[in-house]
């Protein structure tokens, strides 16, 4: 049987002390750079595994980070996760993944992952939690070590990280417009959400600041995916008085949208200009490619880890409440153009 590597070996590879090589593996943002890179060809070298039950058990820390996420299946996430995996990574740290739809009956089965120490934290992706559930996590003896991350809980006291939706639901508008259009239609994200109700209200302030024709109808109700764009499109295929323009509150609701009026033989942009909310991987590749409102996912990611593994590393600390607030831009592509 092999010889199992030990951490004196590596030190040993590596012409560093045990201790430099503990420090490296546990925290390698407090060595320089050269010595980390020295540790870790070491550690390839002796094919070197961390022991991590020893480590948890040494360190009262699962090492691990509880993603929240409102629905697995959507795309936009993938991005976010990256950003939230590849710090977590440079801190010695994993990440879980749970979907809500498991857990809006009961808080205490979300508490239960950090008092069972199965996570040292939690980023919680969805906005949508009961009231119950949101009341039970603030009361949590670890409420500071959750956070939101693109969507947050109006009044509830957690840190979160999220970007401009009010000025990039502006940035929209304000782009059809100076294409020329005047009739500018809204497809609106599910009922209930935060994101949805801030780029529903925003949409409609625009509107009456440019002082711009207003209906009703032209507010169409949808859910952030592809067969709620299809859905509205149908709807918009129905009207008598047919706006020129339609902003999506989301990607997905734009290429669902796009798709059905291709299958009724409407032509985007030349008979309706289309653009999204997000700027998700396949927006630059759909047919055609879709203009919408870039969130930097990676960054949402990253400093939302960021964020929730200084208070993981500094327990004892009072860290203040924020709302990081991340800008967004126009990304102007195929799918709109003059009326």
């Amino acid at each position: 049987m092999a010889k199992t590597s030990t951490l004196q070996d590596v030190a040993r590879v590596a012409k560093v002390s045990t201790a430099t090589v503990s420090r490296t593996l546990s925290n390698p943002d407090v060595v320089s750079e050269s010595t980390r890179r020295r540790v870790s060809e070491a550690v390839k070298v002796t094919g070197y595994r961390i022991n991590r039950a020893a480590r948890n058990l040494r360190t009262q820390r699962s090492h691990s980070v509880l993603v929240l996420l409102p629905d697995l299946a959507n795309p936009f996430f993938s991005t976010i996760l990256e950003g939230i995996s590849r710090h977590l990574s440079k801190q010695g740290y994993s990440m879980l993944i749970a979907s809500t739809k498991q857990v809006h009956d009961s808080g205490e089965r979300l508490i239960d992952y950090l008092d069972d120490a199965r996570a040292d934290g939690m980023i919680i992706l969805d906005g949508g939690l009961d009231a119950d559930v949101v009341q039970m996590l603030e009361n949590a003896p670890q409420a500071d070590r959750i956070l939101f991350a693109c969507e947050w809980v109006d009044g509830a006291n957690f840190t979160s990280v999220r970007c401009e939706n009010r000025h990039g639901t502006r940035a929209a508008v304000n782009h059809l417009f100076d294409l020329g259009h005047r009739k500018i239609a809204h497809v609106t994200g599910p009922e209930g959400n935060v994101l949805s109700s801030t780029r529903k209200d925003e949409f409609i302030a625009e509107i009456a600041k440019l002082e711009l024709a207003s209906n009703p109808e032209w507010i169409i109700s949808g859910d952030f995916s592809l067969a709620a764009g299809c859905e509205a499109a149908q709807a918009w295929i129905a009207m008598k008085d047919r706006p020129t323009a339609v902003f999506c509150a989301s990607d997905q609701l734009a290429m669902g949208f796009i798709a059905e009026l291709s299958r009724h033989d409407f032509k985007v942009p030349h008979d309706v200009s289309v653009m999204g909310f997000d700027d998700i991987d396949l927006a630059e590749q759909f047919i055609p490619p879709v203009t919408t409102i870039k969130q930097d996912r990676l960054v949402i990611g990253e400093t939302a880890a960021e964020l929730l593994m200084t208070r993981i590393m500094a327990p004892d600390q009072t860290h203040a409440k924020q709302a990081a607030v991340l800008p967004v831009s126009l990304v102007v592509r195929e799918s709109t153009a003059a009326p």
